[in-house]
């Protein structure tokens, strides 16, 4: 590693099939000791990420079959140093995942794929975007590789706006909308699976049926004695035209109604993938108390016994993973916390 030759001190460095004379100590070394030290073959050349060539510095990136030589500094190597480490095909140029090739702005999408129908196991399949020939959202990606690239993607999608909940799929560690997703630009590559902890029926497309089977058991529809006429307003001929509503009341629902059943909160919490046959979880148990909470239905008493159970609701431990990855933005910890304050309210009357 320090050796004296002639009386002049180097270093080798990355000593291996070839050597690589140590930057500034290069012109140490008198000729005749280079020569001593050179290599037969240039492709032996263990190549240093910053080399002095011929005086001028660069860098080298994605040393492998090929090298691609750093980009602003490419105009510093001299014709003879290029020629000197060119690779011999193109195709063996490992390029950066967000890199700039022939004007294209190239981020990979790492999808996860499943068919039922192929007996291969599930796999992840890589494929390439270009940034400057797609819209801005992760949806618009899924589509473009859909048309372009793979036809047998599978995936759900409707509305393109936020509001139909039906392309909510984990995107980078994270469930959401694939419509309201952003593509970062900055990124390399972006991760994309099916919701967490749900049957898969194929691809991106997660099983929905318990869930919704499981929002049915609330009876989320309004609930009225036919008979009473309180809040409600009545034709002359005793049809009844409006359940009545003041606004105060009506802004009590602010927060809940917007809840589009994506499901993205309820497969975000912990409590749910454990119990996800008894426990109601986050999203279901949101919609429960927009009907509790509504001044309109008549059955809160009811709503408020069915609900009080160690299971349906109280494997809530408010870790509020819910809260976090809520697309819409909405609290269905807060919810679940105030169905708690109105079973508590509910037993003490019952009890006086």
């Amino acid at each position: 590693p320090e050796a004296n030759v002639e009386g002049k001190r180097f270093q080798f460095q990355n000593a291996g099939e070839g050597v690589s004379l140590g930057g500034a100590r290069r012109e140490a070394v008198s000729g005749a000791a280079q020569r001593s030290f050179r290599t037969t073959a240039a492709a032996s050349l263990k190549l240093q990420p910053e080399a002095n060539v011929e005086g001028k510095r660069f860098q080298f990136q994605n040393a492998g079959e090929g090298v691609s030589l750093g980009g602003a500094r490419r105009e510093a190597v001299s014709g003879a140093a290029q020629r000197s480490f060119r690779t011999t095909a193109a195709a063996s140029l490992k390029l950066q995942p967000e890199a700039n090739v022939e004007g294209k702005r190239i981020k990979y999408f790492q999808i996860y794929r499943w068919d039922p129908e192929q007996s291969s196991k599930p796999s992840v399949a890589t494929y390439p975007v270009d940034l400057a020939d797609c819209g801005p959202m992760v949806l618009d990606a899924l589509i473009k590789i859909k048309s372009d690239q793979d036809s047998t993607l599978t995936f759900r999608r409707s509305c393109r706006e936020g509001i139909c909940g039906s392309c909510a799929m984990n995107i980078d560690g994270a469930n959401t909308l694939a419509c309201l997703a952003r593509i970062d630009p900055k990124t390399p590559k972006c991760q994309i699976y099916p919701l967490p902890h749900m049957y898969v029926v194929k691809d991106l497309v997660p099983d929905m049926t318990n869930f919704y089977a499981q929002y049915k058991t609330i009876e989320p529809w309004l609930q009225k004695d036919e008979e009473s006429t309180k809040g409600k307003a009545v034709e002359a001929d005793g049809t009844v035209k409006e359940n009545l509503q003041d606004k105060k009341d009506r802004e009590v629902l602010d927060g809940m109604y917007e809840c589009i059943l994506c499901a993205c909160c309820s497969t975000s919490c912990p409590s749910y993938w454990w119990n996800a046959e008894t426990y109601l979880g986050p999203a279901v148990l949101m919609q429960a108390y927009r009907w509790i909470a509504d001044t309109r239905d008549e059955s809160t008493a009811k709503r408020i016994e069915q609900l009080d159970d160690s299971m349906k609701l109280y494997r809530c431990h408010t870790i509020m993973n819910c809260t976090k990855t809520c697309p819409k933005g909405l609290n269905p910890g807060l919810a679940i916390a105030r169905i708690k304050q109105s079973i508590v309210k509910h037993n003490l009357q019952g009890t006086k």
